[in-house]
């Protein structure tokens, strides 16, 4: 099936870029997430919808698996600011297993700067957008109100406060790479799985867990989210797989067949089956209005979705083939279903 380029997941990038531009009086001023806003208010809740309890959360081993900043730190530049004194930064990373050079944005919730949470890693989640994602990843934009909405999610107990972080998807804007070692091109799962992390883990309070790792993207991301959860289960848990693709069909596979198999995410799912593991979460997001996508993924549900695959489907009512669909959809369950797939910050005693 050719990739989508749907025109509501394109405008969604260009919005955001509009938006940023007009709206972020300190855009281009040097960020740091060594520390920055004050606490938040008491009604903040970390556990994914459980009942805080700080002996629950020492037990479930997270403090144990914290990873402070290992450095080398990256130069930040802040994109955009939020209501609640957070910003979204953006760094030139140099992927050192890649070798390839593109932009990522990143962004901490406000818990992360608080006192009590100073010793404990934080869940990340690796934010894909559809589209080219080239040059920019349209969830960086505070149009969409990705990072504005797991804050509030966050206080209410139905989402983990995520380190959410939005590299290119593509190194250019002429094809699509799968998030994929395509022979003869830019190293693009390299990039996505090893070298964006890299970047998180010099650079932010994460987990050594892949318990703390997960991937959302919406159309072409999704289906990158999807592949590399299935491909590195060693590294991440889950993935949110909104409007995804399910099979790789960028042009540049033509002559490659057995290493398109290797990333294909039927043959990934089915490989982790026989296995018998590692157990991965899998939640899937549609639209009902997305014609021949809502088939194709229940298709897929119905045939891998089971042993260590486990898998949600959210049906959309209504929703289409668009960014701002999905994060009606992360509202309605699937932030809360995965979030409770994953390690919580742990607060200090």
């Amino acid at each position: 099936m050719k990739r989508r380029r749907p025109a509501a997941l394109i405008a969604a990038a260009v919005i955001g870029a509009v938006v940023l531009v007009s709206g972020c009086s300190d855009e281009g001023k040097p960020v740091s997430f060594d520390s920055g806003p004050s606490s938040p208010s008491t009604n903040a809740s970390p556990q994914g919808g459980q009942k805080k309890n700080d002996d629950a959360s020492a037990k479930n081993g997270a403090a144990a698996q914290t990873l402070l900043p290992t450095g080398p730190k990256a130069e930040f530049t802040t994109q955009s600011s939020l209501g609640d004194g957070t910003k979204i930064g953006v760094t030139t990373l140099k992927g050192a297993k890649s070798g390839f050079t593109g932009k990522v944005w990143v962004w901490a919730p406000k818990q992360y700067f608080d006192e009590k949470y100073k010793d404990s890693g934080f869940p990340v989640l690796i934010a894909l957008p559809g589209g080219n994602g080239y040059p920019k990843n349209y969830w960086m934009g505070t149009d969409l109100k990705l990072q504005s909405s797991i804050s509030e999610w966050s206080k209410t107990g139905t989402s983990l406060p995520f380190i959410v972080v939005m590299p290119v998807l593509n190194p250019d804007a002429k094809h699509y790479y799968d998030g994929s070692d395509i022979p003869g091109q830019p190293k693009m799962g390299t990039w996505m799985t090893e070298d964006v992390p890299d970047l998180v883990r010099a650079n932010f309070r994460t987990f050594k867990s892949r318990d703390g790792w997960a991937f959302m993207g919406s159309s072409s991301g999704g289906f990158v989210g999807l592949k590399s959860v299935l491909k590195r289960p060693d590294l991440f848990k889950a993935a949110i797989a909104s409007g995804p693709d399910i099979v790789p069909d960028s042009p540049l596979w033509a002559g490659h067949e057995a290493e398109k198999q290797a990333n294909n995410p039927e043959k990934l799912a089915q490989d982790l089956i026989d296995k018998k593991g590692p157990e991965v979460a899998l939640a899937f997001q549609v639209g009902t209005k997305e014609g021949t996508v809502v088939p194709n993924v229940k298709k897929f549900i119905d045939t891998y979705g089971k042993g260590p695959v486990k898998t949600r489907l959210q049906l959309i009512q209504g929703g289409t083939h668009n960014a701002h669909t999905y994060v009606t959809g992360m509202g309605e369950g699937t932030m809360e279903w995965i979030s409770k797939q994953m390690l919580a910050p742990v607060p200090s005693s």
